[in-house]
């Protein structure tokens, strides 16, 4: 066009269209106000758009974490029929599914010295179990006392892929000094057998004993069960243990199943809380101790701890998931 002459030119997408000259330098002006507002905007939208992709990249692994479980202490007394009672407790709870390990003896299933036949079958019930369950870790028992068998049969069910065995120095009536106890320890270790021992301090000097007895089997991992019991202040030791030359205990790791349901709401629940940072968060496991408690009672009274959300993602899953894997 000649000079002079005018063009329509619309300043925003929100004002009227306005009437301009070709060279006027009002319209120049308007021209580089409408690049830079458009420029403007989209770059508002890229920082938006940048804003959500961080936000839910931070969201999203705290919600998974905050969903997924591992209940590490569960006893299905009952084979099949017990281990559907269990997940359909879960699911009615909104809880499931869960991975957890799981063990046939307990409650009217003992497992004494002597009775080899007795072990050995509900070894290979609970194994067999697991393989019809992917979600199910096996845990396995032997009597210490019962010397050279128990480390065979140990073996066995070892290269079947036992993962955890458990003993219980209360209900199969042994004493965790022996050095029988040391003997079995310390060959699950060479196997690869991480060792779950009942520490509910039922039994006069448990703790002591078994702090022990995981000092002097340093290649072997230990779950004390219940983390003491009311005695869970003496497991504060490990935070000086771990400061001692030669002395450390990072062999040593807690599940908290139904103390955490006891303490929770109570007098000595921030003991509790200071405990389990003592002796690491990274060394406890959530658990239920089904049926005599729910996983629900266990994971409600983690929740109201006042644990940070990265402390109790580690409780819930995280460490047994390491722990169980050997890896990260």
């Amino acid at each position: 066009m000649r000079a002079g002459s005018v063009q329509w030119v619309k300043a925003d997408a929100t004002e009227p269209m306005q009437q301009l000259p070709m060279r006027s330098p009002f319209r120049r002006s308007a021209m580089r106000s409408l690049h830079n507002r458009r420029a403007a905007a989209t770059s508002v939208a890229g920082w938006r758009r940048t804003l959500t992709a961080l936000a839910l990249a931070v969201i999203a692994p705290i919600a998974a974490a905050q969903s997924a479980l591992f209940d590490s202490h569960v006893h299905l007394w009952d084979g099949e029929k017990s281990l559907a009672a269990y997940e359909a407790q879960l699911k009615e709870s909104k809880l499931g599914p869960a991975r957890f390990a799981a063990m046939w003896f307990g409650g009217p299933n003992q497992a004494l010295a002597g009775d080899m036949a007795k072990i050995r079958a509900g070894n290979d019930g609970i194994l067999a179990l697991a393989a019809r369950h992917p979600r199910m870790t096996p845990v396995v028992t032997v009597h210490p006392y019962d010397g050279e068998a128990a480390l065979m049969e140990l073996e066995r069910v070892a290269k079947q892929g036992a993962k955890v065995l458990k003993i219980h120095p209360h209900t199969q009536q042994f004493e965790a000094d022996d050095p029988r106890v040391l003997a079995l320890v310390t060959r699950a270790g060479e196997l690869g057998v991480i060792v779950l021992i009942d520490n509910a301090n039922i039994l006069p000097g448990d703790s002591e004993k078994m702090f022990n007895l995981a000092l002097r089997a340093p290649g072997t991992k230990i779950i004390f069960a219940h983390m003491g019991g009311m005695n869970f202040r003496f497991w504060n030791t490990l935070k000086a243990a771990r400061t001692a030359e030669g002395l450390l205990g990072d062999n040593i790791y807690f599940d908290v199943s139904a103390i955490v349901a006891l303490v929770a709401d109570s007098p000595v629940e921030q003991e509790f809380v200071w405990t389990m940072r003592n002796v690491g968060i990274d060394h406890i496991l959530l658990g239920s101790d089904y049926p005599q408690f729910t996983l629900t009672q266990n994971v409600d009274a983690l929740n109201r701890l006042g644990l940070d959300e990265k402390e109790v993602a580690k409780v819930r899953y995280r460490n047994a998931h390491v722990l169980l894997n050997q890896g990260d």
